[in-house]
């Protein structure tokens, strides 16, 4: 039997393209361009930023500590300049005013137990004594405990805004999920409260067993920092269209000399 000759298309020389195409997909391709490198700069710059932020954390929570900002100084207080300071805090402690905010952590799923702090210069502070598993907070309803002077050290902490990644806080059912500090004020009738928490550190909250008193110092410091990462990932897509363009145009021109 004679062979059939294979005549498929892969044998057919293209065609060249229309200028109005290669127009098209030029203009695509130098967006995309332009876009993943802003991609691939904006994660340098962050990369940039959660350094400088890493080792101000470090500087401010390894510090000697100070005195808690006093209500005069609250209204300066941010994120950036207030986070993470190694403060202390004297008072007296009003525990049937106490709110426990649901938690995760390397000792189990439980609670924060935010109680506030009645400061001898006056106002408010709402104090993290710690993390305490739901063992605790059944024991803790049948004995309530009096208010009680207290000196408290730890790390300030700006509030937490009841959205985001956290679920929204129930405060007619005493369902908390995020420290938002207004909302939490509000639902326990709390006056003057200063626009953070102080996050107890161990030698204020030294409990052992979650289920039977809160454990304090646990503050986590460690941020993750993928930064570079990401960057690389933008830049080296970036590179790919510059060599798909350039496969691009050698076939192009392949074509048309062909043609």
């Amino acid at each position: 039997m004679a062979a059939v000759k294979d005549t498929s298309s892969s044998d057919t020389p293209r065609n060249p393209r229309s200028k109005t195409t290669l127009v098209i997909l030029g203009v695509v391709a130098a967006a995309l361009f332009a876009g993943l490198c802003a991609l691939g700069t904006w994660q340098v710059h962050r990369l940039a930023w959660k350094r400088d932020l890493i080792s101000q954390v470090n500087q401010r929570a390894h510090a000697p500590t100070t005195p808690a900002p006093d209500k005069s100084e609250w209204r300066g207080l941010t994120f950036n300049n207030a986070e993470y300071r190694h403060v202390s805090a004297t008072g007296t402690y009003q525990y049937d005013r106490q709110t426990l905010v649901q938690a995760a952590t390397e000792l189990g799923s439980g609670y924060w137990v935010m109680t506030p702090l009645q400061l001898a210069s006056g106002g408010t502070v709402l104090v993290n004594r710690g993390f305490v598993l739901p063992a605790w907070r059944k024991s803790q309803a049948d004995t309530p405990q009096p208010p009680a002077e207290a000196r408290v050290t730890g790390l300030l902490r700006m509030g937490e805004p009841g959205s985001g990644f956290l679920r929204n806080n129930d405060p007619a059912s005493n369902l908390w999920y995020s420290r938002d500090l207004p909302a939490i004020a509000a639902a326990r009738g709390l006056t003057d409260v200063a626009p953070y928490f102080i996050d107890a550190d161990a030698a204020s909250s030294p409990g052992r067993d979650p289920a039977k008193e809160p454990v304090g110092g646990l503050t986590v410091l460690s941020f993750p920092n993928n930064h570079l990462v990401y960057a690389i990932t933008w830049y080296a897509l970036a590179l790919m269209i510059i060599v798909g363009v350039v496969i691009f145009a050698r076939e192009e021109k392949r074509a048309r000399g062909k043609a």
